[in-house]
């Protein structure tokens, strides 16, 4: 029988983990890493390996890779080796990263690879903190817009109440006042900006201010008749004494109650979140991905706690829910109207009862959608019916109590698929177009806040 040489011999002195001395018995890699029993005779290599104050070796049978489990602290690591073992996997990209697959976590891996629970910290996505800004231009011009409307309503409305009473309280504006409201205002808000450089806080407010008013809306009026009588009459006379009044107490509203709460206005505007790739999914059967698969998450969910518990206050959001009701109805009745005639004055026209039906509507249909969206996870699809179910529920019956007054102001009884004159499908494509909207301004909306003054 042929003999081995002695660097192949199981005892040999210089086989892989043997003793300095070539007569002991040897130390052999014990896959199993049982503890050694006390009291039992060791190889003086061994006693090394065991004893925190031997000598450490090195390459492949060193200590870390010899060492029993016995010799172990609760997380895993030795009691004498310092640091435990760099984990076998990391995030995503970065190089050498592996995943274990659950029941495979060995000797060296962390123990929370078998264990994604462990995990749920750092694969949270971390949420960008919001910062608050003025209103953006846009949503200011916005806002100017549909409350110089609203004021046009309100004024009309009341002088044609006064002259004639009637109970429908007709008000008339048209898309044009709109634009120039949008301008006009917008200039007059870097005005209003300038008030803390003048020296005398009474004649900005009561003098300055509205004498730059009462210079813009002159300027104003004479581009409305411009545009609607194509310069046709334009040696009318110069405004009244009354028309002059009520330009100097709107300015005086403007600067003392207007502007000193809308410029409270902020804008939550979100940082844009980077998306981070934790650990890949564990890949053994029956496990399932992780929210740190990269999948986009559901809009709202686990960003801002579901339903918006921010943003306007109930009685601001009515207020902004009447006054778009206003601007939808003069947008839609100017170009109704412009479709039937043919002398160029055209007006839009609404009631004033319609700042309460479209302020109690939108603001019980975005409640509505804050319910079923966030709460229930239904689509777009799935609310459009319901909104278009309440919103004929909701005009029939202000229509009935209105009619019982004398003070409904439409009348669909001309058209085809209506309901005793009140309601009409043929409308139907308008109402689903608005539901549509109401969730984006709600989704906008619910980033304005109001700030108190001090």
């Amino acid at each position: 029988m042929q003999q081995l040489p002695p660097h192949k011999r199981r005892g040999g002195g210089g086989g892989r983990g043997g003793s300095a001395e070539g007569g002991d018995e040897g130390f052999c890699l014990n896959l199993c890493r049982q503890r050694p029993v006390p009291g039992q005779e060791q190889p003086a290599s061994a006693q090394k390996l065991h004893s925190p104050d031997g000598e450490r070796g090195s390459g492949p049978g060193s200590a870390s890779e010899l060492m029993p489990f016995g010799d172990r602290d609760e997380v895993g690591a030795p009691k004498w080796l310092g640091a435990p073992l760099a984990p076998a996997w990391g995030p995503a990209g970065v190089p050498g990263s592996k995943a274990v697959a659950p029941g495979k976590a060995g000797y060296g891996a962390p123990a929370t690879a078998a264990c994604p629970g462990a995990l749920s910290t750092a694969e949270a996505p971390v949420v960008p903190e919001a910062e608050d800004s003025a209103l953006p231009a846009w949503m200011r011009l916005y806002f100017y817009g549909m409350h110089g409307i609203t004021l046009d309503v309100l004024i009309s409305s009341a002088q044609g109440f006064l002259h004639s009473p009637d109970l429908k309280m007709l008000g008339f504006s048209t898309p044009y006042h709109c634009l120039l409201h949008s301008l006009t205002q917008f200039a007059l808000e870097k005005v209003y900006l300038q008030r803390r450089r003048c020296p005398s806080t009474f004649a900005f407010n009561f003098l300055l201010y509205p004498s730059a008013h009462l210079g813009l809306q002159t300027l104003v009026g004479k581009a409305l008749l411009l545009i609607s009588h194509g310069g046709r009459q334009l040696g009318e006379a110069a405004p009244g004494t009354l028309d002059l009044a009520l330009q100097y107490l709107l300015a005086v509203y403007y600067s003392q109650v207007f502007l000193k709460r809308f410029l409270r206005l902020r804008y939550r505007r979100p940082q844009p979140q980077q998306p981070w790739r934790g650990p890949p999914p564990l890949s053994g059967p029956g496990t399932t991905a992780t929210p740190s698969s990269g999948r986009p998450r559901p809009r709202g969910a686990g960003v801002f706690g579901g339903a918006p518990k921010q943003g306007l206050p109930d009685l601001l959001r009515f207020l902004f829910f009447g006054m778009h009701g206003f601007l939808d109805e003069i947008f839609f009745t100017f170009f109704f109207n412009l479709l039937g005639q043919e002398d160029g004055t055209i007006n839009g026209h609404t009631s004033l009862w319609s700042f309460f039906m479209y302020g109690s509507c939108s603001f019980v249909v975005e409640k509505l959608y804050f319910y079923l969206h966030y709460s229930r996870g239904w689509g777009t699809c799935k609310r459009i019916p319901i909104y278009i179910l309440f919103i004929y529920t909701w005009e029939l019956s202000w229509g009935l109590g209105l009619r019982m007054c004398g003070g409904c102001s439409w009348d669909y009884s001309h058209y085809p698929l209506n309901f005793m004159g009140l309601i009409t499908l043929m409308y139907l494509p308008g109402w689903i177009f608005l539901s549509f909207y109401q969730d984006l301004l709600s989704n906008v909306l619910w980033r304005v806040q109001y700030i108190p003054a001090k």
